[in-house]
């Protein structure tokens, strides 16, 4: 009797259990297994060399970012191909962590962790809508990430010392608060209810 109960009590919450579980294993995962240094020189993954994608990224972010700041500012020069200075003095490089790689790693992990987790007649097209919604979700975090790191450089020209906070507070929190909206919108509006199944 209690046991039931007890799951009765936690029954409305379940998706915002598995969703907080999902998110901070994934995010100890990536924490324990992929590593790289400053620079981006050398990324691994349980030891192996997986600097390429992460460093093609990177440059990648740095061309779409300068090119976004260049419509706005003339004082801006890329003087490598991470790095993005301003007359100012100040400036920005965008390194492997950089790259929304961990936050697309994640995504993929809280919407495969959405229940009902059968593979059921019943539920075929809900396990189908997981293939489209996944991809939408790394379209969604490759386009924040550009304007996270855009509005960053933007605003680090005239006041460098709001990089910090910027970049591993406002911003980062923003980025996660994004990844709860899309997946709450998957929840409560493309599955079917678990309860039904």
């Amino acid at each position: 009797m209690k046991s039931r109960s007890l799951k009765q009590l936690f029954e409305p919450y379940t998706d915002v259990i598995i969703f907080m579980v999902t998110l901070l294993a994934a995010n100890y995962f990536w924490k324990f297994t992929v590593s790289g240094d400053e620079n981006g020189d050398l990324v691994t993954w349980f030891g192996l060399d997986i600097t390429a994608p992460f460093e093609f990224m990177a440059c990648h972010i740095a061309s779409v970012v300068y090119w976004l700041v260049s419509l706005f500012r003339d004082t801006a020069v890329m003087t490598d191909p991470h790095t993005i200075h301003f007359a100012s003095g100040s400036g920005t490089t965008i390194i492997w962590g950089c790259t929304a790689l961990k936050q697309s790693f994640i995504w993929f992990w809280l919407i495969a962790t959405v229940r009902p987790w059968n593979f059921q007649l019943s539920t075929i097209n809900f396990q189908l809508s997981k293939l489209w919604y996944i991809p939408l979700g790394w379209v969604a975090c490759y386009l924040f990430n550009i304007l996270r790191i855009f509005l960053i450089t933007l605003f680090i020209e005239h006041h460098p010392e709001w990089f910090h906070l910027l970049h591993d507070y406002i911003f980062k929190y923003l980025f996660y608060a994004m990844l709860f909206g899309l997946w709450v919108i998957f929840v409560e509006k493309i599955r079917v209810s678990p309860s039904s199944n």
